[in-house]
């Protein structure tokens, strides 16, 4: 994967898609310090470890799921290493038969694409149909990794400006869940 092997300050210059400069936007104006690299398309985690060497951060997983009806939509952020069994997250939420939406319903409802999946999407559902999960460990890290909704950037901000600045101003309320990171099968 093509890294240009530089950690930038804040947003790039030149254009970027809509969605993408709405993240800087919302960040600038959140007056948070974030860092970038920019780079080839990371679809998976295993894409992201040389990125992650480079922001000095782990980029957590970000799983969109949703109940069997598909009428309840979930953004779960959690440790990119833990794994994720949705039988265990169901109890906690109490809904049965979580799996992963579909990309028509990332796009209309976070304007986001498969592998671009992000907790700043949430910035697009104005309708507050996606309800964030967030697991607790992630709290325990001092830096939050996460594509800017397109997934060939990267960014590294404080974590508690995720969650005392970013979520108050989209007025997003998370749910903290506790997985474990040994799964039994």
């Amino acid at each position: 994967m093509y890294i240009d092997n530089m950690l930038y300050r804040g947003r790039p210059e030149g254009e970027r898609i809509p969605k993408e400069t709405r993240c800087y936007d919302l960040l600038d104006s959140l007056d948070i310090e974030y860092f970038r690299v920019d780079h080839e398309h990371a679809d998976t985690i295993a894409d992201c470890e040389l990125v992650e060497g480079l922001l000095g951060c782990q980029i957590c997983k970000n799983l969109f799921l949703t109940n069997r009806q598909q009428t309840d939509f979930y953004l779960l952020i959690m440790p990119g290493e833990k794994p994720f069994k949705t039988k265990l997250l169901s109890k906690q939420i109490g809904s049965a038969r979580l799996s992963f939406a579909g990309p028509e319903h990332m796009e209309r409802l976070l304007d986001i694409t498969p592998g671009s999946v992000s907790v700043l999407g949430l910035m697009n559902d104005h309708d507050r149909a996606v309800r964030l999960l967030v697991d607790r460990d992630l709290l325990r890290e001092e830096n939050f990794g996460c594509h800017p909704c397109i997934n060939t950037s990267s960014l590294r901000f404080r974590t508690a400006d995720l969650f005392e600045k970013i979520l108050p101003a989209l007025g997003r309320e998370p749910t903290f869940v506790d997985l474990p990171w040994v799964v039994e099968d």
